[in-house]
């Protein structure tokens, strides 16, 4: 018998913004290094998330798009693993994306680095459909991308530097220089 491909996932709620550039005045409370794999011809990316205080994680998520109301963006599955076992599936084949998140709760704001240095994404996490669509939007917050599945990290890994400037001019918004 076929297991439901979401059985063991949770809905995954959040709702994505750009940004013009990093906000000033405000209170970052934690400051992350993310690179995620994302895996050829998968849903499924492998994270390592370090701190400067704090412990590296690794973490390997499945996530399955579902759009809905409420900020409701798919299923997501996530499962913790060993640096050996992150080791083990790191060199399988997918390209790479790097930032740095801060934490601004409720948000969290992604500086990405390399071919995509420059772009500023935010997005907020919720519990429900309700807290999603309570959201409050802060000054800084430029669009909202939700809806826009350009601005997932599984499309942007794939994207040429050419392709980000030309989204974001959709939006009335210039990629800042590197």
């Amino acid at each position: 018998m076929m297991q439901p491909r979401n059985k063991y996932a949770r809905v995954e709620r959040e709702r994505r913004f750009l940004l013009d550039q990093f906000p000033n005045n405000t209170h970052v409370v934690r400051i992350r290094r993310i690179t995620d794999h994302y895996f050829d011809g998968t849903a499924l990316r492998l994270r390592k998330q370090s701190e400067d205080d704090g412990p590296t994680t690794f973490k390997l998520t499945q996530k399955i798009s579902a759009s809905a109301s409420g900020g409701q963006q798919g299923f997501i599955t996530s499962m913790y693993l060993t640096e050996a076992e992150f080791r083990v599936l790191a060199p399988l084949p997918g390209n790479k994306l790097s930032k740095v998140r801060f934490s601004v709760p409720p948000f969290g704001i992604d500086v990405f680095e390399d071919t995509l240095e420059g772009l500023f994404l935010a997005e907020a996490e919720f519990d429900s459909a309700a807290a999603a669509d309570a959201l409050t939007l802060p000054s800084f917050i430029s669009r909202e991308v939700s809806a826009d599945d350009r601005f997932t990290g599984g499309r942007l890994v794939r994207a040429s530097r050419q392709d980000i400037k030309t989204w974001l001019l959709e939006y009335g918004i210039s990629l800042a220089s590197p």
